[in-house]
């Protein structure tokens, strides 16, 4: 294929997937690479994340009732996007899915990932109301984008709002302390249970918070790992 063409994303951003980058696989690092496992015959990889509340309005719009209705309407979304613009093309969806993938690596080469005291990942238009969702395998040559990267507004951050908004004291001395943050929010009626007192904090991207239904969703699946973790019922 000696033209590239542009990718075609209108409609995965319609769909609430308004993130996204491509990349050349010859063009990532080894060991970014190798957490896609195989992949033999494919060309790209295409990164799909969404920002703010589209995607919770679209997936709640869909009426999906499984145990992970935004995993599963975002695959739902990519294979018939997959079908309508690259039909015959081999693709292969390699997150969401059971094998671990370099998420946070692949968004700092797109310029997406800062890291945040909260240990949230942090964009300066998104803040960290931001997700990734899919990361796709596909034998296609898009134009691959370049990353458009606006820095990480922690660094100029002087009240730092998060940290004192904490109150497990997770994020004082510089470090998050994740087992002050695990055990305080296993606390009995915790307000950190259900989100993150230090997220909900920071100002940046504060016009793209998720709704509180979408952040309940997200940390009563947190909380219930946390659980399991720690054997508690």
């Amino acid at each position: 294929m000696s033209e590239r063409l542009p990718f075609p994303g209108e409609v995965l951003a319609e769909a609430g997937l308004n993130r996204q980058f491509v990349f050349d696989l010859d063009g990532l690092p080894e060991e970014t690479r190798k957490t896609l496992g195989d992949t033999t015959g494919f060309r790209q990889l295409i990164l799909l994340g969404h920002g703010g509340r589209r995607l919770w309005e679209r997936v709640q719009a869909a009426g999906l009732t499984s145990e992970h209705p935004i995993d599963d309407y975002t695959v739902r979304t990519v294979e018939s996007w997959l079908a309508e613009h690259l039909p015959g093309r081999a693709y292969r969806i390699v997150y969401p899915g059971p094998q671990p993938v370099g998420l946070q690596a692949l968004g700092k080469l797109a310029g997406w990932h800062h890291a945040s005291p909260f240990m949230v990942g942090i964009d300066a238009e998104w803040g960290s109301w931001y997700a990734y969702r899919a990361a796709v395998l596909v034998d296609f040559q898009f134009q691959p984008f370049f990353p458009v990267d606006r820095g990480n507004p922690c660094i100029d951050c002087q009240t730092t709002p998060c940290i004192t908004a904490c109150p497990a004291d997770a994020l004082t001395g510089g470090r998050f302390d994740l087992q002050a943050c695990s055990g305080y929010r296993l606390q009995a009626e915790s307000p950190c249970a259900e989100g993150c007192l230090a997220r909900q904090a920071c100002p940046v991207g504060a016009e793209h918070r998720y709704e509180a239904a979408q952040i309940a969703h997200s940390y009563r699946r947190s909380l219930a790992m946390l659980r399991q973790y720690f054997k508690q019922p």
